[in-house]
């Protein structure tokens, strides 16, 4: 396989069709080049090992050599430390959510993005845009392509113009009409190693099969007719998505040059999909093994070395304890996790009328380290995940929550637990509808009110906050989606009609455009908080039962932040002892004003009583 694509021509980060190799050439520092030897022998042994890291090098240096002068003085005065900042905000979507008649769906985007994200957003993550033969993108035909249904790399250079860009390196699986499958099937003897390959679909013997996690209830062998006869292929979500040999390590190297392409097309944060799964050992579960963690590792090391403004960003849908082991020591694995517990936590705190266990939780949250922090987030584009609370939700509450969803509408999919039986694996839901019970009589004002509380309290917990386009937008569960292609997620898929929502956007007085503008308005508000940065210190309060209430400061009286969610439908009285909360240089008269609404507060005694009506939030700052 050639190096550099045609395309790349036209890339984001330039339009230098070759290398430039008239300036001296790359040497990798001698501490990176040992860092990345010692993982990839830690991984393959010593001969192979080298060979690998013989040809990694030769990549960085392809890479470095396509860099244009002006990126290389601005990496160099890159600091790691400063990577994320209040500032950060994502939007995710698909590059096709917002479609006109008249542009590709990537320019389409970028004009909805341009004309009213610019004051909100500042990073937005494409969910996969290649060519795909299902999964909604991640049944990749191409990973160097962009699909021509979605427009071309052009586009995302005008998207990369005004906003940073994510992207998903989907490492784990290729589409079944993906080349390297179907030189594999070819007895292509380049490919025969790429995949993990048995005589049948009986193969792996079931004392074993039963260790191995799943998150799908599918078969974890496919069979497929091969030049050399049938193939039972290892498949971890579908038949159509054949899971990658990570033993053989030019699979491996093959994704490192993925990484570094997509760098070169302007990423500033990868997404590495389903790197739960990534490494496979019979005899165990076959999720979070040593070599999962070292080729998360190496990424960074690579990163750090070429890009070292470029971030790496885990999706491990797991309990709480597994999904932050892959912050590794906080300064050697990714520089952000997925807040996977948090989206289920929500959910019930505002079904249950309790902040407790959220409260609970949140209070054992700790520091990663100034270069990582926690990607949180509500809802995505798959649906709510459920295996991030497993830990802290019993299942008699998971299945309250579960039973609450379907009855509001929303659907549930389901994992094998290698017992024979399945349990629930996410609920397919939007937002909106998840906290709407159309049974019982609400006005909208109420309705709009619960919803800001509950997509609030990811904006004021320490980490960079991620807002799919559909929660952003209040969307509700798109029914009729559902019925057209039978996929559960599809309920928080819909495509929208660019000349449509605009016209809902511009007459302010819609339920969609009522929650899109006051969303954006705290967005906004959070922006401009250094409270709000994601090494700021937080401290979470155990103030009642019925409201969530977290602490934010920067050290300073200046830059300190006490904010307060009501949780219920219930108007509610509070008293915080200023002597609790910890801010520096107050007084027992202390006097705050609420950002949010303007509205100013005075402690007496060095008690400040509250108010709270139904779901209200405060962001308390000190005058």
């Amino acid at each position: 396989m050639a190096d550099e694509p045609e395309d790349m021509k036209k890339s984001a980060v330039g339009h230098l069709p070759f290398p430039d190799y008239s300036r001296p050439v790359f040497q990798v520092p001698e501490d990176n080049r040992s860092r990345i030897l010692d993982k990839l022998t830690r991984i393959y042994g010593q001969a192979q090992g080298r060979a690998a890291y013989t040809e990694i090098e030769r990549l960085m240096r392809v890479y470095y050599a396509h860099k244009r002068p002006e990126q290389i003085a601005a990496e160099k005065s890159c600091h790691p430390e400063a990577r994320f900042s209040e500032k950060d905000i994502i939007l995710i979507t698909y590059g096709d959510m917002i479609q006109g008649e008249n542009r590709a769906p990537l320019a389409q985007l970028c004009r909805f993005a341009e004309t009213y994200l610019s004051d909100t957003f500042n990073t937005i993550h494409i969910l996969p845009f290649f060519p795909y033969s299902s999964d909604r993108g991640f049944a990749i035909k191409d990973f160097e392509r962009v699909d021509p249904a979605l427009g071309g790399w052009s586009h995302l250079a005008r998207i990369k113009g005004r906003f940073n860009l994510m992207v998903d390196l989907v490492l784990n699986h290729v589409s079944s009409e993906h080349r390297w499958f179907q030189a594999f099937l070819n007895a292509n003897p380049v490919y025969t190693d790429f995949f993990i390959a048995f005589p049948d679909e009986d193969a792996i013997p079931a004392d074993q099969l039963k260790k191995i996690v799943r998150p799908r209830t599918s078969k974890l062998l496919s069979t497929f007719d091969a030049l050399d006869g049938q193939k039972a292929v290892w498949t971890t979500f579908s038949r159509d998505q054949i899971d990658l040999n990570y033993k053989y390590w030019p699979v491996l190297s093959r994704m490192i040059r993925l990484l570094l392409f997509y760098v070169r097309h302007g990423a500033d944060v990868i997404r590495l999909d389903a790197v739960t799964y990534l490494w496979k050992q019979l005899g165990t579960a076959c999720v979070h093994l040593d070599e999962n963690h070292l080729v998360v590792k190496l990424f960074r090391d690579i990163l750090d070395t070429v890009a070292p403004h470029v971030a790496l960003i885990t999706e491990t849908n797991v309990p709480h304890s597994e999904n932050i082991s892959y912050f590794g020591s906080g300064r050697d694995e990714a520089q952000m996790v997925y807040n996977f517990a948090l989206p289920p936590l929500l959910l019930y705190t505002f079904l249950a009328g309790s902040a407790e266990k959220l409260t609970d939780w949140a209070r054992g949250l700790e520091k990663i380290s100034d270069t990582a922090t926690f990607f949180n987030f509500m809802d995505s584009h798959d649906g709510i995940g459920l295996p991030g609370a497993r830990e802290i939700l019993n299942n008699e509450e998971i299945e309250w929550m579960v039973q609450t969803v379907k009855d509001r509408g929303g659907l549930v999919s389901y994992k094998d637990t290698g017992d024979g039986t399945t349990s629930a694996y996410e609920l397919n839901i939007t937002c909106y509808s998840a906290l709407d019970d159309n049974r019982r009589e609400a006005s909208e004002e109420i309705k709009i009110k619960r919803y800001l509380a509950l997509r609030s309290i990811p904006l004021v917990l320490a980490g960079v906050p991620g807002i799919y386009i559909h929660g952003l937008l209040g969307s509700q569960n798109a029914v009729a989606a559902v019925e057209a292609d039978g996929v559960a997620r599809s309920v928080n898929r819909e495509t929208l009609h660019a000349e449509s929502l605009q016209e809902e956007l511009r007459g302010r007085n819609t339920t969609r455009a009522k929650i899109f503008y006051a969303f954006s308005e705290l967005i906004a508000k959070r922006r401009h908080e250094p409270a709000f940065h994601p090494n700021s210190a937080q401290q979470v309060l155990n103030l009642s039962e019925k409201i969530f209430a977290v602490i934010r400061t920067t050290g300073e009286k200046s830059g300190s932040l006490i904010c307060l969610t009501n949780v219920t439908e219930t108007p509610l009285e509070t008293a915080l002892a200023l002597s609790a909360a910890g801010l520096p240089g107050l007084s027992l008269t202390a006097s705050f004003t609420d950002i949010v609404s303007h509205t100013a507060y005075k402690a007496k005694d060095g008690i400040l009583s509250l108010s709270l009506a139904p779901y209200t939030l405060l962001w308390l700052k000190p005058d």
